[in-house]
Order: structure tokens, then C-alpha cells, then sequence
């Protein structure tokens, strides 16, 4: 564990496409694909279902190249989108959309998803923000997986921006967990104690043919099935790009301290995931606001004093990365609060305005309108 991985990132991120009048969902026009797919390249292409897109960073060597490749990929989405009258938001669930008049893209990879997972993959209405860091040897991903599970419930708290399912507010900052759960092989990741453990535990379905390789293995955190990277899939979707870049910058920043760690000949201290457990559902049901318990402090803390405590623990490896700047917006994300809570007080400000609940959800997705552009 002495040779330091590269700490590269990518950034994943899926887009729900609205129509820019009325904020209903809307279908990508291939035109509008078309029309990526020529400035983008892979960078972008369709989801699971047809009113979503998909793009990706290309792989960035530190978070200000995270970051261009990010705003650039969201500016030229947002330019062929409103060609079409469309425009993306970046939130993990349509604030009213309803999935039964969503149709799956037609395409092999999705018509076999559709197939295998019955009705648990129509209700596939949700997007999230998977994050990329380059470490290159397979035992050091398997080791430090284990150790960043820990952090895992403080990702979400901090991105849930999923407080809205057909059209009701739902009491969760973040619904897009408990949708995403209805499918198989997700939530937490198990620990290994090796690489061989897990290609064993893979191999185990593979040889069954339940599945034909890694890729649909959908934990929170996992190996990537495609890239010598550990791929981050615990945040809901972020609607500004700056609270992205933050995140992406927090995940490679605590990596490289928990590999530092290793070369002290120490490590985190790996929780059951039953602990762990527990502050994901306090995540996802109230985001930051009623605080993540601290196991070894036996208590409850309020998520400004978390976010104090990460920022010292990771404050030599933001150094080392020069990803200061990023990483020091924790603080505003936590006096912001979160993107759930901001959606809740756009409804309220429109019903004390004597707007119907109708009109409030129209005014919560104009909110997300604005929130995507607001960074670029």
C-alpha cells in the first residue's frame, strides 16, 4: 500500500429533460442526441428511461479539470435542450412526474434491465451522481471500499435532492434511495477482505449466469466494472455544479487520506454495516438536518461539527491535491442546506401565494430549472 494511486476523477451524472413551459417531463428528441452525441462524443447518451441523458466527465488529473469538463458538459446539454424548448434539471426525482407514463429506451442493454427486473425497473424514475477516483491496484480499492463506507451517509445527506414523488412531499430528503433499493444488489457495500473475496463473490452469480459480469453489482460504493477506479454511487443528482464538484473533490480528498493512513501502517476504523445503516436512513429521511451519529464519540452530532471535523481530517490531502477551494464549499453547502430543503421552501413560498399544489410542484421544477443553469 505504499505506491500512491493517481486519485484521478470522473464524474457521472444523469439529467431529467422538462419541458421549459410547462415543467412537465419530456422525452429526448433524437435530434437533441443527435445534436450531443456530435459535440460530445461518448461524453453523453441516453438512460434507462426517455426522458433522461447521461453524460460523463472524460478522465480529469484534478478537480479544476473535473470541474471545466463538468460545466462544459452541462452548458452544451442545456443549449441543444432548449433548441427543442427543453431543459435539463439535475435532481434525483421529477418533483410530480409519474412513472406510469414513462416509456424505457429501447435499446439491448435496457430491454434485458426491463425484462429481468419486471415492474421493480419501471419504477425507475430517479437519477444520481456516480463519482470516479483512479486507484489502480485492485487490493487498495478493496481495502479502502471498506474504509470509506464510514462517509457514505454524509454524501447523501449532503447532495438528497429527492423530497417529491408524484406529487407529494414524501417526509424523505432523499425518496431516490428508497425507489433505488426495490432493486437487487444495491444499498451498502458487504466488506471483503481481498481482491480474490470479491471476484470469488462475483464469480459465485456469474458462473450461475444471474449475471453476466460486475456491472450489475449496484452498491453504494463499488469497483468499477469498467475503469481501475472506485466509483462512488451513493449521491442523489446535484442541481447546481459547484455542490457536484464538491462532492467529487470531498470523495478523492478522503480517499487519499485514508491512504495515507495506510502508510502509518493505520487504518479507519470499519463499522458494521448495521451502524453504518443507520446513518444512511438518517441521511436519507431528514438530509442534514438532524445531525449523523459519531460512533466513536457514542453521539449524535450536529452536521455543521461533522463537516468541521472532516474538513481537519482532510485537510493535508485537499493540499496535496490542490483542491482546497472545492473542497472549503462544504461549509456553504451546510449553511445552504440541502437541495430538499430548498425545494420545500420554493412550495411554500408559492402556496403562501395562493398557487394550488399543482402550481407550487411547477414552481419547486422552475426552481431546478434555474438551479442547473446557475453555475455554468
Amino acid at each position: 500500500m505504499s505506491t500512491e494511486p493517481d486519485f484521478t476523477l470522473g464524474i457521472e451524472e444523469e439529467y431529467l429533460l422538462v419541458d421549459a413551459e410547462t415543467c412537465d417531463l419530456a422525452t429526448a428528441p433524437k435530434a437533441l442526441m443527435d445534436a450531443c452525441k456530435a459535440d460530445l462524443g461518448d461524453q453523453v447518451s441516453p438512460e434507462f428511461l426517455r426522458c433522461q441523458i447521461e453524460i460523463g466527465t472524460p478522465v480529469s488529473a484534478d478537480i479544476r479539470q473535473a470541474r471545466d469538463h463538468l460545466r462544459h458538459l452541462r452548458t452544451t446539454v442545456a443549449r441543444h435542450a432548449a433548441d427543442h424548448g427543453l431543459a435539463p434539471i439535475s435532481a434525483s426525482c421529477h418533483p410530480f412526474a409519474d412513472w406510469r407514463d414513462q416509456d424505457h429506451t429501447d435499446k439491448d442493454r435496457y430491454n434485458q434491465l426491463s425484462r429481468d427486473m419486471g415492474g421493480v425497473a419501471r419504477r425507475m424514475l430517479i437519477c444520481g451522481m456516480h463519482v470516479h477516483i483512479g486507484i489502480p491496484d485492485p487490493s487498495q480499492r478493496i481495502d479502502l471500499m471498506g474504509q470509506l463506507s464510514y462517509f457514505l451517509p454524509h454524501l447523501l445527506a449532503l447532495s438528497a435532492s429527492s423530497p417529491f414523488w408524484l406529487g407529494q412531499d414524501t417526509g424523505l430528503a432523499s425518496y431516490r434511495t428508497t425507489v433505488f433499493g426495490d432493486m437487487p444488489r444495491t444499498g451498502l457495500p458487504p466488506a471483503f477482505g481481498s481482491w480474490p473475496e470479491y471476484e470469488r463473490s462475483i464469480t459465485a452469480l456469474t458462473d450461475l449466469g444471474i449475471i453476466e459480469d460486475s456491472s450489475k453489482i449496484w452498491w453504494d460504493l463499488r469497483p468499477s466494472s469498467k475503469f481501475p477506479t472506485l466509483e462512488t454511487r451513493i449521491c442523489d443528482a446535484c442541481p447546481r455544479a459547484d455542490d457536484a464538484v464538491t462532492l467529487a473533490a470531498l470523495i478523492q480528498a478522503t480517499l487519499r487520506m485514508l491512504w495515507r493512513l495506510s502508510r502509518r501502517n493505520q487504518r479507519w476504523r470499519q463499522y458494521d454495516a448495521f451502524l453504518i445503516g443507520e446513518n444512511r436512513w438518517r441521511a436519507a429521511r431528514y438530509g442534514m438536518a438532524e445531525g449523523l451519529i459519531d460512533f466513536g464519540a457514542g453521539a449524535v452530532l450536529p452536521f455543521d461539527r461533522i463537516a468541521e471535523d472532516w474538513l481537519a481530517l482532510i485537510a493535508e490531502d485537499a493540499d496535496a491535491l490542490d483542491s482546497q477551494p472545492a473542497v472549503a464549499r462544504l461549509r456553504d453547502m451546510v449553511a445552504r442546506g440541502t437541495s430538499a430543503d430548498a425545494q420545500r421552501a420554493v412550495a411554500a413560498r408559492a402556496r403562501a401565494a395562493g398557487a394550488t399544489e399543482d402550481e407550487a410542484l411547477r414552481a419547486v421544477t422552475r426552481h431546478l430549472i434555474e438551479e442547473f443553469r446557475q453555475d455554468l
